[in-house]
């Protein structure tokens, strides 16, 4: 056990005894007399000079470095990540079945409007188209002889009703000599049978002259069908050569030479690049910045910018995203951009006033807004923003008044109304 140690414990627990408990012994040694009551009453005269509200200690002032900026109004555009579509594509797919007869084309060749890409083996369909020219001949033919009919039953009708007339007059005439005691009865008789046979014929006629016209209309149904059998074959020769239906690229090689293709087989895909379409999604908040027909333009990865218009914009909101579909038209006669690239796409807006600061005096509340901090009459102020635009040279920031003192640097020191000691940046925008 070291001595010092041990001696200087004892020396320091010998200290507080006197301090503690022979306080006045001890200042009696040390020269510091006075009595106990005239101590008390110097404290009490001393607590009664104190005032009586605590005096609270000065704010402290924090030191920033800001910005006098004044806002400046520049072309807002609208910027937004999308990806090149093709103008038009399609899958070219028989319509009926048998072997394909031509050579194929290879993918990425050039097509031209209505040239043959598949074309199938004709087989018996030929022969039913002349079948069904052959029905149409045979219906046409008998179209005079059914229409000779019709005014040989009128004729019959006509003569059916001169009988009739001929017989009522005979039976007038039997009538008025039977009642004048000059004809017999039987006379009587005879002529109404008379009567009776001339009607009965002038039926007879009118169901002849109502059989030569059902046979007319017979013809023409029969005519009908058969003119619907040579459309139907013409239609199926038609639908063995598949062609393009617009210039374009083929994105895969056509039917084999020999391949058997059914309904519904792929013959060929192609797609058109000229124009070619840029599409993007727009937020809700700046969809309604956006107007068909204004300039657009777009960079791809390789650095490639090319410019159009905006031809289409959504009504609809996708559902998932909350975002609206736009399309931009783009020129693309050398076929330089491809189907599925991504871009960089820029939609000219109206201008709009905006501030250019450092993306470091970029701050957030306790709300998770994005703001920057204000200096208002020497106190410090969040202020939301907006961000339009990200350059070399800093950011382009909407949502700040006109005139405004933007703290730089000690932002993330200071709350609302927090009080600030601005030094100011020398600055020209």
């Amino acid at each position: 056990m070291k001595l010092v140690p041990f001696l200087s414990a004892i020396l320091v627990m010998v200290f507080f005894y006197f301090i503690v408990v022979e306080r006045e012994a001890l200042f009696e040694f040390a020269g510091i007399g006075g009595d106990s009551t005239e101590v008390d009453a110097q404290n009490e005269v001393a607590v009664d000079d104190a005032p009586s509200d605590p005096v609270e200690a000065p704010e402290k002032s924090v030191a920033v470095i800001a910005r006098k900026s004044i806002a400046q109004v520049i072309d807002s555009a609208v910027i937004l990540r999308g990806e090149t579509q093709a103008a038009r594509q399609v899958e070219l797919r028989a319509e009926t079945s048998g072997q394909v007869v031509t050579e194929p084309l290879r993918k990425g060749t050039f097509v031209e409007k209505d040239q043959i890409m598949c074309e199938i083996d004709k087989g018996t369909r030929e022969v039913s188209l002349a079948d069904a020219f052959a029905r149409l001949a045979e219906a046409k033919s008998r179209i005079p002889e059914t229409e000779a009919r019709i005014p040989e039953a009128i004729a019959r009708l006509q003569e059916a009703k001169s009988r009739l007339l001929e017989a009522e007059i005979n039976k007038n005439a039997a009538d008025k000599l039977f009642e004048d005691g000059f004809a017999t009865e039987t006379r009587v008789v005879s002529a109404e049978a008379a009567v009776k046979s001339a009607e009965a014929a002038i039926s007879s006629a009118e169901a002849g002259l109502k059989a030569a016209k059902a046979g007319m209309d017979n013809i023409g149904a029969s005519i009908q069908s058969a003119e619907a059998g040579v459309a139907s074959a013409e239609g199926e020769i038609d639908k063995l050569t598949l062609r393009a239906p617009f210039e374009g690229l083929l994105e895969s090689d056509t039917a084999e030479l020999g391949s058997l293709m059914q309904q519904g087989s792929l013959c060929g895909t192609i797609i058109q690049l000229d124009p070619i379409k840029m599409i993007g999604f727009v937020p809700e908040a700046d969809v309604n910045r956006i107007k068909e027909g204004v300039r657009a333009g777009a960079r791809m990865i390789d650095g490639q910018q090319v410019f159009g218009t905006v031809s289409y914009l959504s009504r609809s909101a996708d559902q998932t995203t909350r975002t609206f579909l736009v399309e931009i038209t783009v020129p693309n006669a050398d076929l330089k951009i491809r189907d599925g690239q991504t871009a960089d796409i820029l939609i000219e807006a109206d201008g709009a006033a905006a501030h250019l600061l450092p993306q470091s005096s970029l701050t957030l509340n306790d709300d998770g807004d994005l703001g920057v901090r204000t200096i208002v009459e020497g106190r410090s102020k969040f202020v939301k923003v907006r961000v339009l635009r990200d350059t070399v040279d800093g950011i382009w920031l909407a949502g700040l008044p006109e005139n405004a003192e933007i703290i730089l640097v000690g932002q993330e020191y200071t709350t609302d109304g927090t009080p600030v000691v601005a030094q100011y940046e020398e600055t020209s925008q």
